[in-house]
């Protein structure tokens, strides 16, 4: 059976905390494994790099604010970030991003601690997992500074247009794909564009709990996303592109060690 790595697990999420051993084991069953655990802020980031050391090789963690806690970036989230990555179970900074669809953060604290992010990267020669939603003009703007300093980048949940698509992928940005592409009403646009991701610059991510895919037959029971779940997504995709589920799968694999250099751990 081919292996996967689910690269966005918010593994601390309310509706998984409590059944966060199970939760991996049953991943483990499916061939998903390790996962790739989301902080989203200073305190969940810290968490999170703590979880992965109850479980080596099954969970790595990221470092970062997303967008929608952009507002709580201060003085010291720089320096507490930095210690956090040092944590040799931390494979990336992020998530970090830009959102402008619900702007819980102004744009303007946005900005200032994506950009934060991304230099810190930079110095710690750390690969970054970022988030877009409605915001790709200042993303690839503020992006285009850094990229170039950056070992690697995944824009994870892409959901935007082929053009955004295409500039994220003269950008060399690794592209994530959920469950949204098995949703007939709102991921029909991305259904139609994942033939023009490039085979090196494939990832693919259930982003648990969230996106359970639409398609799934029988439908599970409970509406929560769970990463056992992403060989249907992988399988979905594979279909949408005419590629055999293996070949495809491994790409996605393989990228995936690549990305977050996970060969050298």
């Amino acid at each position: 059976m081919p292996q996967h790595i689910d690269i966005a697990v918010n593994l601390l999420s309310s509706r998984l905390a409590a059944d966060i051993d199970n939760i991996i084991h049953k991943a483990v069953e499916h061939h998903v494994s390790p996962l790739i655990v989301i902080g989203s802020d200073i305190a969940e980031s810290d968490e999170s790099a703590k979880l992965c050391q109850q479980y080596p090789l099954k969970l790595y963690s990221t470092a970062g604010v997303h967008p929608h806690q952009a507002s709580s970036w201060d003085e010291n989230s720089l320096d507490k970030l930095t210690q956090i990555a040092n944590s040799k179970h931390v494979v990336a900074i992020g998530e970090c991003g830009l959102d402008y669809n619900r702007d819980f953060s102004p744009r303007k604290d946005q900005r200032q601690a994506f950009e934060a992010q991304l230099a810190l990267a930079a110095t710690l020669n750390m690969p970054v997992l970022m988030h877009c939603r409605d915001a790709h003009d200042d993303f690839i703007s503020i992006l285009k500074r850094y990229r170039h300093k950056l070992p690697s980048a995944v824009l994870h949940c892409f959901t935007g247009t082929e053009t955004e698509l295409k500039e994220c992928i003269a950008l060399d940005l690794y592209i994530g794909i959920t469950g949204w592409v098995c949703d007939e009403r709102r991921g029909a646009e991305l259904a139609s564009l994942v033939h023009l991701i490039p085979n090196n610059r494939f990832v693919v991510e259930t982003d648990s709990p969230y996106l359970l895919p639409r398609s799934m037959r029988p439908k599970p029971k409970s509406s929560k996303n769970l990463p056992q779940y992403l060989p249907y997504i992988v399988e979905s995709i594979a279909t949408l592109r005419n590629q055999p589920y293996e070949e495809f799968a491994a790409h996605c694999y393989a990228n995936s060690i690549r990305l977050f250099n996970l060969g050298e751990r």
